[in-house]
């Protein structure tokens, strides 16, 4: 096996490779097809988690026991496309690189066998990284690296090479000639790709003052100075003292009408999905355990009243199958009422063993939507779990229409 460093470049001598990216966070990894200007043909060349799949480049995910990976089979590579780019970036939001160098693998796709590694050095502010091409040459083709950063996320990447991203707000009108001209007409503006909201550019309107956010430098956060208060899109890994938190833990929800007099039905739920967010089963009042008991809900509260958890769901962490990797904990309202009639929304997730409360989120901002996905839990290719304050809101009802946004959110 080849360590290569920055520029190197070895001969592929398989027809179809694999590529996987390795850190000590969570990544998301993607590709692209470019042709000879660096380019994309259009936005269905990139492939990712949401469009998993091009000519001769595929995603395979590795659901958290393993890492993620851009598969390419050179012999289904259309012609045109030079070179195929492998991206990686933090899954947490304006995570950067700094100290959590990632490793790309080139293996043999069929056997696994191990090509080559590369680590890129000396890394800081970038949030994101081109980190291996596999590109054609003289006929044949060869494996590059690259380690290039990017400071403006995987944004900066995409539209770097040709991907129509998505912006969240309309565009600012350029500014208006002092004197009329003819405008020459234009072609229609192309159609954005189903392209991964995380990596929208802002708006090129001035933003507005951004909301209390991790303090900086903080990356992963761990269990071993005790009780962690989460903020939105925050991840702690549920880890102290160095060792895995094998035992079991209760995530407890709860909430409080809004006004007086008033019950809330709210139900918590919890969705089980395996390594390609593939729905596996769902725990909530109708169906009280999943995952041949690893994972128990307490019961149905009609109304909210009284201190403490209103709802609470056991997840027994060893005990959880190897093909679920990722937990989604909702909360939806079933008679209807809107989480802005819900005053004190929280979770929190305790040691079930001792009682000691390791986590909490407090949900702030509520919206006038039935659903809510207030964290998440995934299950790394370390075997270690972490969790993240999501605060999301879903149009629904029930927990049967939250598993598609749910799953969309992993």
């Amino acid at each position: 096996m080849t360590a290569m460093t920055p520029g190197s470049n070895i001969p592929l001598s398989v027809a179809r490779v694999a590529v996987d990216v390795t850190a000590p966070v969570r990544l998301d990894v993607s590709g692209l097809l470019l042709t000879a200007d660096g380019k994309v043909r259009s936005d269905d060349d990139f492939i990712f988690y949401n469009q998993p799949s091009g000519p001769g480049v595929t995603y395979r995910a590795g659901g958290g026991s393993a890492p993620d990976a851009i598969v390419v089979d050179t012999t289904a590579v259309p012609p045109g496309i030079e070179k195929i780019v492998v991206t990686a970036s933090p899954d947490a939001a304006g995570q950067t690189f700094q100290g959590i160098e990632p490793t790309a693998t080139v293996r043999n796709a069929d056997d696994g066998s191990a090509i080559a590694t590369f680590t890129p050095p000396r890394l800081g502010s970038e949030t994101a990284l081109v980190v291996i091409e596999v590109y054609l040459r003289n006929g044949a083709w060869k494996a590059r690296a690259v380690g290039q950063g990017y400071a403006n996320g995987l944004a900066g990447i995409a539209t770097d090479f040709g991907v129509s991203v998505e912006e969240p707000a309309a565009p600012v009108a350029p500014p208006v000639p002092a004197a009329p001209a003819p405008v020459a007409p234009q072609p229609p503006a192309p159609v954005a790709a189903p392209v991964d909201p995380r990596i929208a550019p802002p708006a090129p309107a001035a933003p507005p003052a951004p909301p209390a956010a991790p303090a900086a430098g903080s990356g992963k956060i761990n269990l071993d100075k005790g009780r962690v208060n989460l903020q939105k899109n925050q991840t702690v890994s549920l880890v102290k003292g160095g060792a895995p938190l094998l035992s079991r833990v209760r995530m407890g929800l709860g909430w409080e009408p809004a006004f007086r007099g008033k019950d809330i039905d709210l139900d918590a739920s919890v969705i089980a999905y395996g390594p390609n967010r593939n729905h596996l089963d769902s725990c909530y009042f109708g169906k009280l355990t999943i995952l041949n008991g690893a994972i128990k809900h307490s019961g149905d509260n009609l109304t909210g009243e009284g201190a403490g958890d209103d709802e609470t769901i056991v997840v027994d962490l060893g005990r959880i199958p190897a093909d679920a990797t990722g937990l989604v904990f909702t909360v939806n309202s079933f008679t209807g009422q809107k989480f802005n009639e819900v005053a004190k929304a929280y979770c929190r997730l305790i040691d079930d063993a001792s009682g000691e409360e390791l986590v909490r989120f407090d949900l702030t901002g509520a919206e006038p939507q039935t659903g809510v996905m207030m964290a998440k839990l995934i299950k790394q290719f370390t075997g270690e779990w972490e969790m993240t304050a999501m605060g999301e809101f879903v149009k629904s009802r029930t927990v049967r229409g939250m598993v598609k946004p749910a799953a969309q959110a992993l």
